[in-house]
């Protein structure tokens, strides 16, 4: 990419790079992000994404590949949050891939032998990251968003670093909620909507590890988020 190009690529909306450029687009914008960082970091950054890739290669979100999505919740909370632990940005390019793709990880096992797989590939703190924002199973004869939402706040209580995940994960879908269309619209606006509170709590407490900055960041697109909620659900 021409110097030019990737000037106006690092001061894009992330949104906005996802539908000027796509994937080629925000992976390039990634690699801007990461430039600074050591080179050891640099290659196990390279290494999660690339496993990423491989365990999301055929799913999709919407009209977009799944990488996507765990680009920009990387990316945002290295440029948004001003972040630069690796163990945390490798935690959030494979946040989803224990909850989604635990038998690729460990073939024939489930999300405990992922997480000993990512443990023993990118370190014990990046499993114990990504173990706190995956979904348990749902117990059955339960509303699983009340389940969730449950889950959130109890996994998110003990363990700083991973609000920080959550909340770039959670903005990526909430104000991200905007580009989705169809009849799933509503029930995630319902799913989402009454974690927005829990998340200003956690985010605002004073362990949660980032800048007043960035946390008054947060908070507006937290808002945003409930504001985009509570107008497609009185649609709906």
């Amino acid at each position: 990419m021409e110097i030019a190009a990737q000037r106006l690529l690092a001061t894009m909306p992330l949104h906005a790079i996802t539908a000027t450029y796509g994937e080629d687009g925000l992976r390039e914008r990634f690699t801007l992000e990461t430039a600074a960082f050591a080179d050891a970091d640099q290659r196990r950054l390279e290494r999660a994404l690339a496993l990423a890739g491989r365990l999301h290669a055929a799913d999709r979100r919407q009209r977009e590949p799944y990488v996507n999505h765990l680009l920009r919740v990387a990316i945002r909370i290295i440029c948004y949050y001003g972040v630069h632990d690796a163990d945390v940005v490798c935690a959030a390019l494979l946040h989803d891939a224990v909850e989604d793709h635990p038998g690729e990880l460990a073939a024939g096992g489930g999300q405990d032998a992922a997480l000993a797989v990512l443990a023993a590939e990118f370190g014990p703190r990046v499993a114990e990251l990504v173990a706190a924002v995956t979904n348990p199973a749902y117990l059955p004869g339960r509303d699983e968003h009340e389940q969730y939402r449950e889950h959130v706040a109890t996994s998110l209580e003990s363990s700083p670093w991973a609000r920080v995940i959550k909340v770039s994960d959670f903005t990526d879908n909430g104000v991200g909620l905007i580009h989705t269309t169809g009849p799933k619209l509503t029930k995630l606006a319902d799913k989402y909507a009454p974690l927005v509170p829990v998340l200003r709590e956690l985010i605002a407490r004073p362990d949660t590890p980032l800048s007043d900055q960035a946390k008054a960041h947060i908070l507006g697109q937290l808002d945003l988020s409930a504001e985009r909620f509570s107008a497609i659900r009185s649609a709906g």
